[in-house]
């Protein structure tokens, strides 16, 4: 049976690292994966293969070294399936056409991860702050203009959530699905 999978780059032409999507895609079908495609310049990949959600860990093993390899950084991914992209990003608990808010949604590689994160925002102030779980993800609706500055913007900011989260605007996780 084949999935379909979404490959979240994470740090992808921020910080000095630029990966053109004509550079991505050949990556991803270098690894025998087919229906390579990119979407937006953000580091987002959907390609299909047999592979089941069981075999997530070994893909995203894969992919890593792949990208490591053919671009020379330190490269880190969240693995989703087309279904747990969708499901993530139609579960957004905020009013998602507030103008004055940025709508986020934080992909975890786990759900330790996920709960770190929910437990932590429970000690923050909700109105700058506002974060919710879901779905192996945590939803985050900061005012515009201040997604560097709350408590939460600096949690997510610090080295241990690198590898193991990476952040995608609402309206780009419509994009992906299409």
């Amino acid at each position: 049976m084949t999935t379909t999978w979404i490959a979240l780059l994470r740090g992808v032409n921020v910080g000095g690292i630029t990966i053109r999507s004509a550079e991505l895609a050949p990556v991803f079908t270098d690894l025998g994966f087919r229906a390579v495609r990119t979407v937006l310049a953000s580091g987002n990949v959907i390609f299909e293969t047999d592979a089941a959600a069981s075999a997530r860990a070994k893909l995203k093993i894969s992919i890593e070294k792949a990208l490591r390899g053919r671009f020379g950084y330190d490269a880190w991914i969240v693995l989703v399936t087309e279904d747990e992209l969708r499901a993530a990003a139609d579960a957004f608990p905020f009013d998602e056409d507030d103008a004055s808010r940025q709508p986020w949604v934080i992909f975890c590689v786990d759900q330790a991860t996920r709960d770190e994160l929910v437990a932590a925002a429970e000690a923050m102030d909700a109105a700058a702050d506002p974060v919710a779980p879901g779905p192996g993800v945590v939803y985050w609706n900061p005012v515009k203009g201040t997604t560097v500055d709350t408590p939460f913007a600096r949690l997510l900011a610090k080295a241990a959530y690198k590898p193991r989260t990476t952040n995608r605007n609402l309206r780009t996780l419509r994009r992906i699905a299409g």
